[in-house]
């Protein structure tokens, strides 16, 4: 191997460690208490380190929040294809969703500024766009199979998308104060519901 090559892998597991520290400091402390020092700190460099590899601490959360998206799709893919009526897809996208949200809270919370500032904004619509354009895929072939009117798609995806995220939301922000009755079983029978109304 040569200087070129070993410097270039020497830069690439720096930045993969500055992004592991950091996303092992928002799981310990929260993402709010993150702070450049505190990766540096982490990783056993100086601070100037972490900034030959990232411009800023946005510049870190957005390189995060893009992983989280790209972790989501895939497990949206992987349950869509277990599925081959659009009814069927679509329960297991919203279900896919949920339990990524769960069980990768730190990421969810970033991807989607929850209880901080979002990261990336205007700059991640694709990846952003993704589980809306696939609700809106199975919504639309549903609508299609029914007769109804297809025009009503759209609306009714972001319905779908917008009560989905709104309970994922309140449950991971504010679970303390909501009645134990809010929980998946309201997913799954708003997700039901939707369906039966299309």
């Amino acid at each position: 191997m040569g200087l070129h090559e070993r410097r270039q892998r020497e830069k690439e597991s720096i930045r993969a460690n500055i992004l592991q520290a950091a996303f092992t400091l928002a799981k310990t402390d929260g993402w709010a208490s993150l702070s450049i020092r505190k990766i540096a700190d982490a990783i056993e460099y100086s601070a100037p380190v972490v900034y030959d590899h990232f411009e800023n601490k946005e510049a870190i959360l957005y390189e995060i929040s893009i992983n989280g998206f790209h972790c989501l799709q895939i497990e949206l893919l992987k349950a869509q294809k277990k599925h081959e009526t659009p009814e069927d897809q679509l329960t297991a996208i919203v279900d896919a969703y949920w339990n990524f949200a769960f069980k990768n809270k730190e990421y969810y919370q970033l991807m989607f500024g929850l209880g901080m500032q979002c990261s990336g904004k205007g700059l991640m619509k694709e990846e952003f766009s993704s589980f809306q354009d696939m609700i809106f895929d199975c919504t639309f072939e549903i609508i299609k199979k029914k007769g109804s009117n297809q025009d009503n798609a759209c609306h009714s995806s972001h319905a779908l998308f917008s009560a989905v995220h709104g309970l994922i939301s309140i449950m991971m922000m504010r679970n303390d104060d909501i009645p134990s009755t809010m929980n998946k079983t309201t997913l799954d029978e708003t997700v039901s519901a939707f369906i039966k109304s299309l």
